[in-house]
Parts: structure tokens; sequence; C-alpha cells
């Protein structure tokens, strides 16, 4: 089992949230893994309210979850995916609750709804069978999150995760594996800043590269750039209670620290300083 403590970044004050919640991420089945990053559980049962943030990935989710009031009669499970989100998220959490959460790789989700490109998909919330290839084999996700957010024991809710996603496995794809190659580059390597060099490493034009993440993974590529900058901010801010925000700027390929702080308070809602002080 894989540790809150693997690939929290983008977590707003991720200490702060795992004191309200149980979250775990775990790994899907061997076949899934070229196209999934992993799942995500979290279980909450809360005495009052409390609001999470999160700075997102270039990654459409696939979200079963359920909520519960105090009655065992008032119940409601859904299963919903979530285009990319361009700013910041944020989810008031209350009383009690679960989610199983899907993430996949950017680029990768496109073979599983090939129908539209996944730009239509952005900034949106929709049922998932609406969104999803209906399953060969198997039941429609609105029945699947029954069997996906029921067992208390959470190998069990992996396993339907699996048994849900495995019928659905789309044939190769090598737009949607090229998409999913160029996005890891970005990142995971940190001198990879602009649009044009990340041209040249796929080996083709500014224009096509922009059509192609338009289609399969939701966003531009200078976006993706931009987002892995704030998310790399966020963490080093995150470990160091005074950084040194004009050297991570430069760190970071930003023409100065103003630049940084416009990016970073644009998206996490507040300015860097702000942030280090809370």
């Amino acid at each position: 089992m894989a540790g809150p403590g693997r690939d929290t970044r983008g977590i707003v004050d991720a200490p702060d949230l795992f004191t309200h919640v149980r979250f775990r991420l775990r790994d899907p089945a061997p076949a899934l893994r070229p196209h999934l990053e992993h799942y995500w559980l979290i279980d909450w049962d809360l005495s009052e309210p409390y609001t999470s943030h999160v700075v997102p990935h270039p990654s459409v989710h696939l979200v079963f979850q359920r909520t519960e009031s105090d009655s065992e009669t008032e119940r409601a499970d859904s299963a919903e995916v979530y285009g990319v989100v361009r700013g910041l998220f944020s989810r008031r959490l209350e009383g009690s609750g679960r989610v199983c959460g899907v993430k996949f790789r950017p680029g990768a989700f496109r073979p599983f709804a090939p129908g539209r490109p996944v730009s239509e998909w952005t900034g949106r919330r929709v049922r998932a069978d609406e969104a999803l290839a209906a399953p060969v084999h198997g039941p429609p996700a609105s029945a699947a999150a029954r069997a996906v957010l029921g067992p208390a024991d959470e190998d069990a809710r992996v396993a339907a995760l699996d048994a849900y996603l495995l019928p659905l496995l789309p044939p190769p794809d090598a737009g949607a594996e090229l998409a999913t190659e160029l996005a890891e580059l970005v990142r995971t390597d940190r001198s990879l800043l602009r649009v044009d060099a990340l041209a040249r490493a796929g080996g083709m034009s500014v224009r096509s590269l922009q059509r192609l993440f338009s289609t399969y993974v939701g966003v531009g590529p200078k976006w993706v750039i931009l987002r892995h900058r704030i998310h790399e901010a966020l963490q080093r801010a995150g470990a160091d209670p005074e950084p040194d925000w004009a050297r991570l700027a430069a760190d970071l390929g930003y023409s100065d620290q103003a630049h940084l702080v416009r990016d970073f308070t644009a998206t996490v809602g507040v300015p860097p300083a702000a942030f280090t002080q809370r």
C-alpha cells in the first residue's frame, strides 16, 4: 500500500488535510498502469466542516463518491468524470463521506472516451456514463459506484475499481502515447521551460503540439509547463519556511520574481509570502 507521502504535490497544506481525512494512494492492476497514475482513496467523518484546496494536475479524474447524513437512508453514490481544472480546486467536506478516485495519466484519458477531444471536458464535471465508452462487459459506472464505495476494506475497493476499468481498456492509440510521453517529459525535465523546446523534443511543430495537447491532454502545453512550475514552487515553499523567491523564480525559468508571484497568486489564491506564513 502506498501512503500519503507519495505524490502529494499540488495539495495545499497537505499535513493539515491529513489531520482531517484518511488519505491513501493505491496502484491499479498492471494492465491499467500505462493509462493510470494511481487510485486515491479518501474517507472522512468530521464534527465540523473542512475545506480542502488542491492545485490540480493536467489530469482527468474518474471520481466515485459517497456522502451520508446521520440517517442511513440519506446516502448518495455517484460516478463522475472531472476534466482538467484550470484554477484552484476547493472542496468543502462535512459530515461523513468516502471518495474513490482514478487519476489518469495526462494524455491517457482520450482512448477511454474517444468520441470527443479531452479539451471538451476541461473545467467540466459530468456523469461518468456520459463521458466513458460503454463497457463491453460489466455494469455502467453508475451501478459500479455501489461496488466501489460499499466495502469497508480498501483492498476490496481497489479490486472493484480494477474490475470496472479492465473491461474498458482501449486499443493502442499512438497519439495518446505521444501526448503522455511529452507530458511526462515536462514533469520530469526541469530544463523544458518553453513550448518550442517541447515541440522539438517531440519532433513536431508548435502548432501540431498544441493540437495534440488539446485533443489528448485537454489544456495547452504552455499551461502544463506553467502548472508544473507552480507545483514545484508549492513544494519548495512548503519545505522551507523562508524560501528565496528570487532564486526560486530563476530556477523555474521565470523572467523575474514578480512574474512568479503573479502566477502563484493567481493559481493558489494567496501571494507566496502569505502562503508561507499560513
